[in-house]
């Protein structure tokens, strides 16, 4: 989706300039153009920051007030699609946990009569610290989204945009709406604009269909991207192109796949002769790290996308898997059972100085890295129970994020700030079969778990990178 951008300033009573435009770029939606205004500048004698501001561990204690009517207008085919906008805006940014969307029952101004600048003491006696407003109205056969952050308390616009883009973008739309306003409140990006493939699973547990399927972050927009036929395990987005990486079985052959999720192409990452999986794309997509089996034990490969040459980084005679970049693409992260323990292990991207980071105890497994770099979160087994926790990469600092049944494979959001992992729970029915598996993200403090829709039962999340 291309974004055009544009800035509008203040209301007219405040003064109005020209537009000013920019450009952006995203590969998964139709094409859009974008508006994006500036902050408005901040009346005289008032700072220029947004003062509502607010370090992003303190509003987890004490979530944002924020106020979020309903968007005016909306098109012939959806009358309502200004409040159904609002609507996605406000789930984000509550399902966050670091807003305090308001009840709109409190509201004193009515959403059709906000004209051009809030009604300030409204909104105060209310106890909002932001507010947002927008409108909706057909522009041929493309609608124009305008949008507007309001900093309640020094009575000034914080941000302004507009969005041209196809209808059918109206959700996206108002993903990015609301990373926009993460962004301004908290200082650093959002991640409603993103997506999470997972492994879809359906019949009996000795017997389950798993195919490939994908949705934006909150659930919307499922669909399957593969048939059934075939077993497929541990899908990864590329960091830049619309491709992931994952394990399938086709023809009973096990092999590492590269998937075209525009074109629904696909092609086995060489020939091996072992079996190969765990795949993970390097930070620049120019390669795939991945394990391959040879005996009783597994080393770890890196396969150059551009020409196939394979680089073998371990041969402990142990098994060695699950291999994920640091982001800078420096160290590698994997877990191996070579001091005779399954435990997490660190190395450098050459496989040189190869050192142990786990102590705790339990075996660990599935380790993935924080897109910030800070942390690495990680399976571990240990007794009646697994958890899901988190380190710093050298190993200090352990917390477990949630525990359960059967816990697993976590995934970092795009800014770093939320996990994903899948769940596993007895569902028994009369017959006393069955199990019942869920997608599940939590806050990097262990706060705000919430349980993600899916269709079907869940398992190996991966979040894509931000707009992807």
């Amino acid at each position: 989706m291309n974004l055009i951008g544009s800035d509008f300033l203040p209301p007219p009573a405040l003064g109005r300039r020209g537009l000013i435009g920019a450009a952006a770029a995203s590969a998964w939606a139709l094409p859009a153009a974008a508006q994006q205004p500036p902050a408005a500048p901040a009346p005289a004698g008032k700072p220029g920051a947004p003062s509502a501001v607010i370090d992003v561990n303190r509003a987890r204690a004490a979530p944002i007030p924020i106020a979020i009517p309903s968007f005016s207008g909306g098109t012939s085919a959806n009358p309502n699609l200004g409040r159904d906008m609002a609507a996605v805006v406000t789930a984000d940014l509550a399902n966050c946990g670091l807003f305090k969307p308001l009840d709109p029952a409190s509201f004193i101004q009515a959403a059709a009569n906000m004209g051009d600048v809030p009604k300030w003491n409204d909104w105060k006696a209310i106890g909002a610290q932001a507010l947002v407003t927008g409108r909706v109205q057909s522009s041929g056969s493309q609608v124009r989204v305008e949008f507007r952050l309001w900093d309640v308390l020094p009575e000034q616009q914080i941000q302004g945009t507009a969005y041209t883009t196809g209808e059918a973008n109206w959700r996206r739309i108002s993903h990015i709406i609301a990373d926009v306003i993460y962004s301004r409140l908290l200082g650093e990006k959002g991640y409603f604009d993103s997506r999470v493939i997972y492994i879809s699973g359906t019949g009996p547990r000795n017997r389950r269909i798993k195919r490939l399927a994908i949705m934006d972050q909150d659930g919307a927009n499922n669909r399957f991207l593969s048939d059934g036929s075939w077993l497929v395990l541990t899908p990864r987005f590329h960091p830049t192109r619309d491709e992931i990486a994952f394990m399938s079985y086709a023809n009973n052959r096990p092999r590492v796949y590269i998937f075209d999720l525009g074109s629904g192409r696909q092609r086995m990452l060489g020939e091996w002769r072992g079996m190969t999986f765990a795949p993970r794309f390097s930070p620049d997509g120019s390669k795939v790290i991945l394990s391959e089996t040879r005996g009783s034990g597994s080393n770890i490969y890196v396969v150059d996308l551009d020409g196939g040459r394979e680089t073998q980084l371990t041969n402990s005679g142990a098994i060695d898997t699950s291999p994920c970049y640091s982001p800078d693409g420096s160290q590698i992260v994997f877990n191996s059972d070579r001091g005779g323990d399954q435990q997490l292990y660190m190395m450098n991207a050459d496989g040189s100085n190869v050192r142990r980071i786990s102590f705790g105890a339990g075996r660990y497994a599935t380790p993935v890295w924080s897109p910030r770099g800070d942390l690495i979160a990680y399976t571990r087994l240990g007794g009646d129970s697994w958890s899901i926790g988190v380190m710093h990469p050298d190993g200090s600092g352990e917390r477990i994020l949630s525990q359960g049944f059967a816990v697993e494979g976590p995934t970092f959001c795009p800014n770093g700030r939320v996990i994903m992992f899948w769940r596993e729970t007895p569902a028994r029915d009369s017959r006393g079969n069955g199990y019942s598996a869920r997608l599940v993200s939590v806050d990097i403090t262990g706060f705000n778990e919430r349980v993600a829709t899916t269709p079907t039962d869940a398992t190996d999340p991966a979040w894509s990178p931000l707009g992807a």
